[in-house]
């Protein structure tokens, strides 16, 4: 971590957060991810911020880099029900490994999943509806409590990320990218300097892992997420529309 002039930007009323998102990307457009994590987990936000993470593909990284910040960052990760048993494994390797002390498991509620999913098959006739159900509804309540979240979106997945800034802001919250500006190489080398253990389906063809219904894997050279929701023109889950 380098060494930062750490003053606090003034906090925002509700209809300054997005000025406020853009005043500490401009102040920390050259910072590295280490120090983007650090003046939000240790300045910014302190008690009322949380990691979002899928225990994917690429999530190492980022939890590693939060694990140097601080252990005890909360970090959701949305239980869908739907999740590769791989995944669910990975989640509690990678927690222990890391030494990661408040992962909270976000389940979508249970009646709302028996009206509107008793069979489970929803994938099938409306997948956006699922991904509502048990992705974006969840979120949206494991949130209430603070005011910014972590994501381990980057640039080069594109799908509008193109021009993703270090911080920005919807009607709810400030969102926080410290991998903005990583590449695949990047991230590549990262595991292997530090041995992070990967995903064990990324070794099967899975660059980019949801949950086993939409996610399938890819062809070599193909762009990543081309396996999730394949056949369809649906590219998100929606999570990164909560809060407008």
């Amino acid at each position: 971590m380098t060494e930062l002039a750490l003053e606090k930007i003034a906090a925002p009323i509700d209809s300054d957060r997005v000025a406020y998102a853009r005043r500490l990307s401009m102040k920390y457009s050259s910072a590295d991810a280490v120090d983007i994590l650090a003046v939000a987990v240790r300045n910014e936000f302190k008690a009322r911020i949380a990691l979002v993470s899928s225990f994917g593909a690429e999530s190492a990284v980022l939890l590693h880099i939060a694990a140097q910040v601080d252990r005890t960052i909360p970090v959701i990760f949305l239980e869908t029900g739907k999740h590769f048993v791989q995944t669910l494994s990975y989640q509690k390797k990678l927690t222990a490994r890391l030494g990661l002390v408040n992962v909270l498991n976000i389940a979508p509620n249970a009646d709302a999943l028996s009206a509107r999913d008793s069979e489970g098959d929803l994938w099938r006739r409306d997948a956006d509806a699922c991904c509502k159900l048990r992705k974006v509804d969840p979120l949206s309540g494991a949130l209430a409590p603070y005011d910014a979240w972590i994501t381990g979106r980057k640039q080069f997945h594109g799908g509008g990320r193109d021009a993703l800034p270090a911080f920005e802001a919807n009607n709810t919250h400030v969102k926080v990218n410290p991998l903005l500006r990583w590449t695949p190489e990047d991230i590549d080398k990262y595991l292997r300097a530090y041995d992070l253990p990967r995903h064990p389906l990324v070794a099967q063809g899975y660059p980019s892992i949801g949950c086993w219904p939409c996610t399938h894997p890819v062809a070599e050279g193909a762009d990543i997420r081309s396996g999730r929701w394949r056949g369809s023109a649906k590219s998100e889950c929606g999570i990164h529309s909560v809060g407008g």
